[in-house]
């Protein structure tokens, strides 16, 4: 018998995350990646969004329409089943607007429907996954960031869906930023939370919107600013690593908030 020694190859996964995205967007595979330990990989299942064009360009402002389409049957249904066939661990809907249209109980009628499709592996999404996010960090009063591209009915829609889960919003709306998700940079998502956010003095902000570049500011904000920075893609991954069963894996990433270090269930009342 030989005795190499084998490099890397992607098969010694400590967990395997699912994540369901829109068709032309490659925001949340790059957000998840970028923060994974290298033990956790990530696989993506697509579902056509009619927001979106190819080369990921959108309209100035999404229609709401196709919003609500999104997570329609038969095709996130189909594009879950197809991913709960290979063995993951958990998966997660990298979409959030979706879940302002259909408020709070949509939502769950959402899991619920999509839960018969999984094969029993946990599922989660990042409206859902704000809310235990915040609740762990003992967080009450919540700013919410919304992407350019969600005009301010649909932003309202958001603001509703956190009120109702009991928050207090104290500033929402769409970032004024290009409506281009490769013309948004770090810097000025980070100049748009310190001038315009941080004023309204929140416990905790939530960058919604799994297109938008958002990772990559959230050290550097809360090192500055005086409350915890979620972002959508963010805190879509530490929920779903914990709903893995994995929540020593979410310890091991550093330089993406505080929120890692945190475990659901775990926040101050």
């Amino acid at each position: 018998m030989s005795n190499i020694q084998a490099e890397r190859d992607g098969w010694e996964a400590r967990a395997r995350v699912g994540v369901v995205v829109p068709h032309a967007d490659v925001g949340p595979e790059s957000e998840f990646q970028a923060m994974a330990p290298d033990d956790v990989f990530v696989h993506g299942s697509r579902v056509h969004f009619a927001a979106m064009r190819p080369g990921g360009e959108m309209d100035p402002k999404i229609p709401h329409d196709p919003v609500r389409a999104f997570v329609e049957p038969p095709l996130i249904d189909d594009a879950v089943e197809l991913l709960a066939a290979s063995p993951l661990d958990v998966i997660a809907l990298g979409f959030t607007s979706s879940a302002y249209v259909l408020g709070a109980s949509g939502e769950k009628e959402l899991f619920d429907r999509l839960a018969r499709r999984t094969r029993g592996i946990p599922l989660t999404g990042t409206t859902a996954a704000a809310v235990t996010g915040f609740t762990a960090l003992g967080a009450h009063k919540v700013a919410i960031v919304n992407p350019p591209w969600f005009d301010d009915r649909l932003s309202g829609l958001g603001a509703d869906y956190f009120t109702e889960q009991g928050f207090t919003v104290v500033h929402h709306g769409p970032c004024g930023l290009p409506s281009n998700q490769k013309l948004i940079t770090p810097e000025a998502l980070s100049d748009w939370i310190r001038t315009t956010v941080a004023g309204h003095r929140p416990d905790a902000v939530l960058v919604a919107g799994n297109g938008i570049r958002a990772v990559g500011v959230i050290s550097a904000l809360e090192k500055d600013l005086d409350f915890a920075v979620l972002t959508a893609n963010q805190v879509l991954f530490w929920h779903a690593l914990h709903l893995a069963g994995v929540g020593e894996a979410a310890t091991r990433i550093t330089g993406y908030g505080r929120l890692f270090d945190t475990a659901p269930g775990s926040g101050a009342s």
